[in-house]
């Protein structure tokens, strides 16, 4: 049974820094993608990053030069480096892994909100 537990959210003031983690089980995690996605009220869930099994990165626009993702295979973790937070940022944050069988995993969500 794949469990992908999210932690390091929280309420953060404009322009402060949080560090998201996933740590997944269940999983070959050093073959598969992970990716944050976030989900803000009334919107539909958005890509935020993601990291390969090879490490390739990927950012939505509008978190390049802000955030960082990375993963520690020994301790299949990955995570979520996030500086300079807009209050734009609020929302509910999920972890995605991508088996190495395309199958997709989610986590639960940890809250972030960014007051201005």
């Amino acid at each position: 049974q794949v469990q992908l537990v999210e932690s390091g959210g929280g309420l953060v003031q404009a322009e402060g820094s949080l560090r998201l983690s996933c740590a997944a089980s269940g999983i070959i995690f050093r073959l598969a993608d992970m990716g944050w996605y976030r989900q803000a009220p009334g919107k539909q869930r958005e890509l935020v990053a993601t990291v390969t099994a090879v490490e390739t990165t990927n950012y939505a626009d509008s978190v390049k030069g802000r955030f960082a993702i990375s993963r520690d295979n020994s301790k299949n973790t990955v995570y979520l480096q996030m500086n300079s937070l807009k209050s734009e940022d609020t929302a509910v944050y999920y972890c995605k892994a991508r088996s190495v069988w395309k199958y997709d995993y989610w986590g639960q969500g940890t809250q972030v909100t960014v007051s201005s």
